[in-house]
């Protein structure tokens, strides 16, 4: 209704055939509405400021400049409290899978490690018991292969470790990696919509202004306005779009990885605990064969 009102007395004024030759009046009614706002944000009676006010202002442009050279200027974001937890929960999640993965690389390469240790340790006593004779030569030669042995289980669980545990980390660490960058292209969607939608109202306030004088622009400018709008809505649909499939995305991340991970730690603890219970029983087994041959049984 102010709207309309406003129009009416602007309309009147530009038909008043006295001021229909001020220029002023002209220039204001035909002028660009984002070139006003330009020219408004430049004349704030700087001269009535207080020496206070101006050292504010200088150090508000300041901060401003040193914000687009460092590329700190603030973002357009959305203010949604749900997406915000949201958003804290997948970086936290990324954090705690990066080190979760770095320790399954770690464990994998220990039992490597371990395997080849085992390997080295068998040979070198095997060759020990070739110089010796009877049944302590019997006996390293036992403990040679067991080590061996064991040493073929501890490279078979690496690989086992690697497969089955360390890659499905990964490939979770993936999966957030994913939705991390659809939230990077969702923010770049909401800042270019809300752009959009500001450039639009300006080009909708100066083309009813154009139409108020009756300018040979208007057809030029609604060509224009109906283009933005078009882009507008594009852009409004393409940010819908994206929420719409990042919210599909994280329900099968939720559901399916979440699934997948608990099999990998669960498959993990199946597997040392059998490892542990195999290393045990090959180290035992050769217990009576090694008491043999100690002083104490002599």
């Amino acid at each position: 209704m102010r709207r309309q009102a406003l129009d009416i007395f602007v309309n009147r004024i530009a038909s008043h055939p006295d001021l229909q030759q001020s220029e002023d009046l002209r220039t204001f009614l035909q002028v660009d509405e984002e070139r006003m706002e330009r020219a408004r944000s430049q004349e704030i009676g700087i001269f009535k400021k207080k020496p206070a006010d101006l050292m504010q202002i200088f150090k508000d442009v300041q901060s401003k400049v040193s914000d687009v050279i460092m590329g700190k200027e603030k973002p357009v974001e959305e203010s949604n409290p749900e997406y915000e937890k949201l958003k804290r929960y997948i970086f936290e999640l990324e954090d705690h899978l990066a080190e979760a993965q770095k320790h399954a690389y770690r464990l994998v390469k220990r039992h490597r490690e371990l395997g080849l240790t085992l390997s080295d340790f068998g040979k070198a006593v095997k060759l020990l018991g070739a110089c010796e004779g009877k049944a302590l030569g019997k006996a390293f030669t036992d403990l040679g292969t067991k080590s061996e042995a064991l040493s073929v289980r501890l490279e078979k669980e690496a690989y086992n470790l690697l497969m089955n545990f360390e890659e499905p980390l990964k490939e979770y660490v993936r999966s957030v990696q994913s939705i991390k960058a659809t939230m990077g292209e969702r923010a770049s969607a909401f800042k270019h919509q809300c752009e959009l939608a500001e450039t639009i109202k300006l080009k909708e306030i100066n083309l009813d202004k154009l139409m108020l004088t009756r300018s040979d622009k208007v057809g030029e400018a609604e060509i224009e306005y109906h283009q933005l709008k078009a882009e507008g809505e594009e852009a409004t649909r393409k940010f819908e779009t994206i929420v719409r499939l990042m919210s599909e995305e994280i329900v099968r991340f939720q559901e399916q990885k979440t699934l997948d991970l608990g099999l990998a730690f669960h498959e993990l603890a199946k597997g040392q605990a059998h490892l542990a219970n195999e290393i045990a029983n090959g180290w035992r087994s050769l217990l009576p064969k090694l008491e043999a041959c100690s002083p104490t049984q002599t």
